[in-house]
């Protein structure tokens, strides 16, 4: 089941009433911001002003708003209340808005909060919002933020929501900071502590199944399993368990088309239509503004688009892969904002094929290039992507929950979808084969026998900032660049159905780690494990302890609350009056079927029974709760006689009709 997102990177605000305003506080004229800025509340709460953000400041209220005038805002208030229940109460109150309550859950104290408390609230689908509050606490000050943002809005800004989050401090906080501290090295004991830790958080987010692999140095100090390949029988995990490694596979497609620079094959700043002259995205001024290094920057405009290749991923090609890119419209600026791409990151990696073997199959190409270019010279025996080599043998099965919360294997259906997009994110990889590459990047393109592999220059381009993510922090080529601690680590994360992972490393200090599970709740692991490192590193706060106990129990909370909107088992009533089959033009044919008094959607690449949910606003979903496919809702949409289904991601709505 997915959980309904905490977006604590995305708000808003409406109109504000006069209670907000204080008579010994004037409120200021609108002012936008012109760079991103730091500001403060009346009470000296900082924050980051993003670009082209408006600042208004309302007696103890500041509002900051998007540059769309379409009520998104944030609004940020200096409160005085007994507790973070009352705090936010009384700042809905001010507002005149009621959202209705879901849960309430804590997060560890950090940045200088003593007490962080965030709020869920159960908003309809249709109202296409993310409505959501925080509470932070320092000494007996509060500082609420609440949100009511347009779902598109929140998506295609979230890179400079989390600007905002990120730098919110009570007044006075001086952030933690690593510049100039001499790392130590990762002793035994200090190893211990980190494999103790991954254990620990492997059991408390049930996760069967964790590798992990540390270098340092140039040597492997760390490459061991914990738990299972697979619940439910012996087989334990180890450094050279196959896992789906998921977008990690970006950072190896970037690496394939450094080789291509390097040879003098490909040039970064060489338009992409002159290279491939097939390429073509929906909209023709961005088609040739886009230069290669841009393919993989997630800084064209293009948007997060992917229901059309995991609705219809059983029918997907390469070639058609690309022929979808051709109708996809940016939805901001192009250098404007981090919106990241799947589809375009294919297309990098097929153009790069066709580069280095001219008129192959698009496929056939890129698969080729990958193996003589990247895994055969690094030594990367155990990574692929033909999916039947890989789930032989020693590799890890994917892992969700049901709708009783329990971890079941889940089918591979979902994840079949990648393939026609593999460039993107459908290799398979171990521990020890990735810990070979991340010691390649820390070597600057030196192989362990002194041998060059990629000279200095196209290698490290790869690393140049393209836009931005977050406060001090970069999206470069499939590679996410984070100076917000005053150090420099490099990573890249990884997601599919049951398989998250992650790869970094801290080139200064010649330390790198990898990271791969066989579960959702994995996705969770990854950001503590990156901190304890850093923290047993160089004598941090000690925060991820803390910070991951404290998810583990938010997260078990906000399933109990979702849970109990479900009806289960599902209202027959209201499956009585589905259509047997529906279509929408972009994601293909729904059938719906019934086994016994369970209905059951199919949508080709995927099949899950589904739980009815009504909506706050009289309407219903029908939710699929099968792990391998949990959490799509559709809503009834019905009109005129024809019985309709909508589903959305963040910023494209698709409306299957009845096939009559």
């Amino acid at each position: 089941m997915r959980r309904s997102l905490r977006p604590a990177v995305l708000a808003a605000m409406l109109s504000l009433p006069a209670v907000f305003v204080a008579p010994a506080v004037p409120a200021q004229a609108p002012a936008a911001a012109a760079a991103d800025k730091p500001q403060a509340t009346p009470r000296g709460t900082t924050f980051l002003l993003p670009d082209g953000w408006v600042r208004t400041v309302q007696g103890n209220a500041t509002v900051l708003a998007p540059p769309e005038a379409d009520g998104s805002r944030i609004v940020i208030v200096d409160a005085t209340a007994a507790s973070a229940d009352n705090a936010v109460a009384q700042a809905w109150a001010a507002l005149g808005m009621t959202p209705k309550f879901l849960l309430a859950t804590d997060a560890a104290p950090r940045d200088g909060w003593e007490q962080r408390r965030f709020y869920d609230y159960d908003v309809p689908q249709n109202a296409k919002r993310v409505i959501n509050a925080g509470a932070y606490r320092h000494g007996k000050a509060w500082t609420v933020v609440l949100a009511d943002v347009d779902q598109a809005i929140a998506e295609k800004r979230g890179s400079q929501f989390g600007k905002i989050y990120q730098r919110l401090q009570p007044a006075g906080h001086v952030r933690e900071n690593f510049a100039g501290r001499s790392a130590h090295k990762l002793d035994a004991a200090r190893l211990q502590q980190v494999a103790d830790f991954v254990e620990k958080m492997r059991r408390d987010f049930d996760v069967p199944g964790v590798a992990i692999g540390i270098v340092e140095d140039g040597k492997v100090v760390m490459s061991r399993g914990f738990g299972v390949r697979e619940l439910g029988k012996p087989a334990a995990v180890d450094g050279d368990t196959r896992f789906m490694i998921a977008s990690n596979t970006k950072a190896l497609t970037t690496l394939m088309l450094a080789k291509l620079v390097d040879a003098g094959k490909l040039d970064w700043n060489a338009r992409a239509v002159d290279v491939y002259p097939a390429f073509k995205l929906g909209d023709a001024a961005t088609t040739g503004k886009v230069l290669v290094k841009h393919l993989i920057c997630a800084c064209t405009g293009v948007p997060r688009q992917d229901f059309e290749w995991l609705f219809e991923g059983e029918k997907q090609t390469p070639a058609s892969v690309m022929a979808t890119l051709g109708t996809m419209q940016p939805t901001s600026s192009f250098g404007e904002l981090f919106q990241y791409s799947n589809p375009m990151a294919a297309a990098a990696g097929y153009i790069g094929g066709q580069v280095a073997h001219p008129g192959t199959e698009l496929g056939a190409g890129y698969d080729q290039a990958m193996q003589a270019l990247v895994f055969d010279p690094l030594g990367m025996r155990n990574t692929t992507f033909d999916y039947a080599r890989a789930q032989t043998g020693n590799y890890a099965a994917p892992h969700g929950y049901d709708i009783d919360h329990a971890v079941q294997v889940m089918g591979m259906g979902l994840n079949d979808t990648i393939v026609g997009s593999r460039p993107a994110g459908a290799a398979w990889s171990t521990v020890n084969d990735l810990l070979r590459y991340v010691q390649m990047e820390i070597d600057r393109g030196q192989l362990p026998d002194g041998s060059r592999y990629i000279g200095e220059s196209a290698l490290l381009q790869r690393r140049q900032p393209q836009i931005s993510l977050g406060a001090d922090k970069d999206y470069a080529m499939a590679l996410m660049v984070d100076r917000s601690e005053g150090v420099t680590v490099i990573d890249h994360g990884g997601d599919m159905g049951g398989f998250h992972s992650n790869m970094m490393w801290w080139p200064e200090q010649k330390v790198g780690a990898v990271i791969l599970t066989n579960a959702d709740e994995g996705v969770y692991l990854r950001g503590p494990f990156k901190r304890r490192l850093m923290e047993l590193m160089f004598d941090g706060e000690p925060q991820a302890v803390a910070a991951a106990e404290a998810t583990a129990k938010a997260n078990r909370a906000a399933f109990d609350a979702q849970r109990k909107l479900l009806q289960w088992p599902a209202d027959v009533a209201a499956l009585e009056t589905l259509a047997p089959r529906y279509r929408n033009p972009a994601l293909g044919e729904l059938v719906v079927s019934r086994e016994g008094d369970k209905a059951m959607f199919d949508v080709g690449a995927f099949r899950s029974a589904v739980a009815t949910m009504p909506q706050p606003d009289g309407s219903l979903a029908l939710v699929t709760i099968d792990p391998v496919a949990a959490g799509f809702p559709f809503v009834r949409a019905d009109k005129d006689g024809m019985r309709r289904l909508v589903v959305r991601d963040g910023q494209h709505e698709y409306v299957f009709d009845e096939v009559k």
